[in-house]
């Protein structure tokens, strides 16, 4: 029930917005309002979506996950720049390997076509 009220709301703050951002409506509210009400609407959705079994269980989730990030060895600067240019290098090669044979592909079907 509490997803439902979730969607809800999602669907109500995507359609306010629509609404009220017409300049031309009676009922037109400033992006600042506007952007304050969704944020407001957001910040209740999560909240209540948190009391949920699924809630909690997508905050763990997310809670492990930052946990695994931290525990990833970063390449240090030098390796990557390294790693850089070794992939550039290789794009050069290939792009020249392409060119070559697009060039006497080319040839050869102009010495056919005459």
């Amino acid at each position: 029930m509490k997803w439902w009220f979730v969607y809800l709301v999602v669907a109500g703050g995507i359609f306010g917005n629509w609404y009220f951002g017409n300049s031309d409506s009676e009922f037109f509210i400033a992006p600042l309002w506007r952007a304050l009400i969704l944020v407001g609407m957001a910040v209740g959705s999560v909240a209540l979506l948190l009391t949920t079994e699924r809630g909690r269980n997508l905050w763990i989730l997310f809670r492990d996950a930052r946990s695994e990030i931290r525990k990833v060895i970063w390449p240090t600067r030098p390796e990557t720049l390294q790693t850089t240019w070794i992939v550039l290098i290789l794009i050069v090669i290939f792009a020249l390997i392409l060119w070559l044979l697009d060039s006497g592909l080319s040839f050869l079907v102009q010495v056919v076509i005459g």
